[in-house]
């Protein structure tokens, strides 16, 4: 009896270690069980690109009375075009081969563009819808050689750790058919480099942050028409969403924290012996139901 006391605290110690132990492995195997799926789940997305339709305000800095907007708007008149079914049926099949022959261009000429032409597309891509009407998008067209080339450091140095240790082997195969990596000579020789931010909130005349409601899809829609207004007028681009860029390239051209780097388009004239991968689209069956 004496004996078993003695060894009582020696019992308690040993139990004590391993239940330490096993809390420990249970502890571990569940990190690192979160950690994978951490990654497997949409490692490429940093924070400036993920979804700002879900970004909410803390409330005590929304007006939820006044958003800065005028409560009796003026409507006026609706005036349309209204074509025959022919010149319909023309038009839709002109429109479509002009927008089929768009393609991700990475060889761009240095050949100056008219600056008017520039800002008419961007005119066009502001002509989008927007939530609410609050037009939550900046297009930041970069000109000057020296800006141009401090983007492509930023973006080439970052670009070079996503192929090597971000985007995984089945995310780099994937581009291995495109022939495409890192180097981004088109950030120096493309005229042009528009870079469009979303603003996930804005200000008020009061001081308060304004909600921007649907900001992320809606600038999606105004870049998805700049790419039609582009190819109306015989321009490239090769549509860029430079991962974990963002930051850095809002500290560069002195943009404001509300606003987030969604897409880096270099603009301009593909060169005399740019190539493109010889690829197909989807036929009509395999993208369209009709109920």
């Amino acid at each position: 009896m004496a004996l078993f006391s003695s060894l009582t605290p020696v019992f308690i110690a040993i139990v004590c270690i391993l239940i330490g132990a096993i809390l420990k492995k249970t502890n571990g195997e569940k990190e690192k069980h979160e950690i994978k799926s951490k990654l497997l789940s949409h490692p490429w997305v940093d924070e400036d690109l993920k979804d700002g339709t879900d970004h909410h305000l803390e409330e005590e800095e929304v007006d939820e009375e006044w958003q800065g907007l005028e409560e009796n708007v003026a409507h006026v008149p609706f005036s349309s075009e209204h074509y025959t079914e022919a010149e319909m049926i023309k038009r839709s099949k002109m429109f479509y081969e002009l927008l089929n022959k768009r393609r991700s261009v990475r060889f761009l000429s240095d050949e100056p563009v008219p600056r008017e032409v520039i800002d008419n597309v961007i005119r066009t891509a502001g002509t989008s819808p927007s939530g609410a009407h609050t037009e939550p998008w900046t297009f930041v067209v970069v000109q000057d050689p020296y800006l141009k080339h401090k983007i492509r450091e930023i973006v080439e140095e970052e670009e070079e750790i996503n192929y090597k240790k971000r985007m995984g082997d089945r995310w780099v195969n994937d581009l291995k058919r495109f022939r495409t990596n890192w180097i981004k000579e088109y950030l120096d020789t493309a005229p042009y480099l528009i870079l469009i931010f979303k603003q996930v909130y804005g200000w008020l005349p009061n001081g308060k942050k304004k909600t921007h409601y649907y900001n992320e899809i809606s600038v999606s829609i105004a870049c998805g028409i700049l790419l039609a207004a582009l190819q109306n007028v015989g321009l490239y681009t090769v549509t860029s969403t430079p991962l974990n860029c963002g930051p850095q390239l809002r500290v560069l051209l002195q943009r404001p924290a509300n606003e987030k780097l969604l897409l880096l388009l270099p603009v301009g004239y593909p060169k005399k012996d740019a190539t493109v991968p010889a690829l197909t689209r989807k036929p009509l069956e395999d993208i369209m139901v009709v109920m």
